[in-house]
């Protein structure tokens, strides 16, 4: 009876859980950007789902994300415990920026969400409709000005592309980058640019309540719970996703990368993290292991090309 009763208790003792892992994560941009807000929601799922004990994230603002990326890069090699938020931005300003580090300097983990583009004006805008900013876009340029993330990201380049698409050289155009969301929104709401470009999520509230008037959508087809037209349905050929992953330091084990990319996993499949994608109205495009690698070569490489037609790369 004895040995089955120390049996059992070892049994028991294998059979419980590892100790979960502490993460920090660097959110490369200013509080109230889609980095940060992915940042902080991994933090409060991770944590509710016990899924790690105890996640900080630290902010490390400037340069598309590539100051962030450096910084990560050197300090945390080898470091299991430390993540970074990146994405499509983060691929445009290493592009633009001839950044000496690039996300082969990382260990990319995987694709968690994507999320459309929302063009807006204020309250205020003589614009009433997309027509109405194409037709002044097209008069002249560099009379609209155009409130978004970091020279060469997402935002930038949807820019381009509805340039391009209006028969505009997207080289004229006047773009102002703001490398938070807190501050672009600032200038949108002061009537300080003609419109604002930016991941829906970070306009919905002010479009609820009316201080912003939501023009178009980047998607390919309507959205539900999204009042406003496609911009292919506003005469405007182009369809933009920005999406976001999650990055695990240089210079990591097969076993840590593969611990880590549990831990993500569990995240992505977690009923927390379902509920967060809908509250904040992102996309899940969860992707991992070596098909996520083969598609961000492939968006490395379609992003080049983006950003040579608009001027932003020689």
């Amino acid at each position: 009876m004895k040995h089955f009763f120390l049996a059992s208790l070892m049994a028991g003792a294998i059979a419980l859980p590892a100790y979960a892992a502490d993460y920090t994560i660097i959110a490369p941009a200013n509080p109230g950007g889609g980095w940060d807000q992915t940042a902080r929601s991994l933090q409060t799922v991770m944590q509710q789902e016990g899924i790690s004990g105890n996640v900080q994230v630290q902010n490390v603002p400037g340069a598309g994300g590539t100051i962030g990326l450096a910084q990560f890069a050197s300090q945390s090699a080898g470091n299991p415990n430390a993540l970074i938020v990146g994405g499509y931005v983060m691929v445009g300003a290493i592009l633009t920026n001839k950044a000496p580090v690039t996300l082969k300097d990382v260990t990319p983990i995987a694709r968690l969400t994507g999320e459309y583009e929302a063009i807006v004006v204020p309250a205020s805008s003589p614009f009433q409709s997309m027509a109405d900013l194409v037709a002044a876009l097209k008069a002249d340029p560099g009379a609209v000005s155009w409130a978004g993330g970091s020279a060469g990201g997402t935002d930038h380049i949807a820019v381009g592309q509805i340039a391009k698409a209006a028969g505009v050289d997207p080289t004229k155009i006047n773009y102002i980058a703001f490398s938070g969301g807190g501050e672009a929104l600032a200038a949108i709401l002061g009537s300080q640019v003609s419109a604002g470009i930016s991941g829906y999520g970070e306009f919905e509230s002010q479009v609820k309540s009316g201080t912003l008037r939501l023009l178009a959508i980047t998607s390919d087809k309507r959205i539900d719970g999204i009042d406003a037209p496609t911009l292919k349905e506003s005469g405007i050929d182009v369809v933009v996703e920005n999406w976001r992953m999650i990055a695990a330091a240089p210079g990591l084990s097969d076993e840590q990368k593969a611990a880590v990319s549990a831990d993500i996993e569990k995240l992505a499949k977690s009923a927390g993290w379902q509920e967060t994608l809908k509250t904040k109205g992102w996309q899940d495009t969860y992707l991992a292991g070596p098909a996520f690698e083969e598609q961000l070569a492939k968006d490395i490489s379609a992003t080049e090309t983006t950003l040579k037609a608009i001027g932003l790369v020689k």
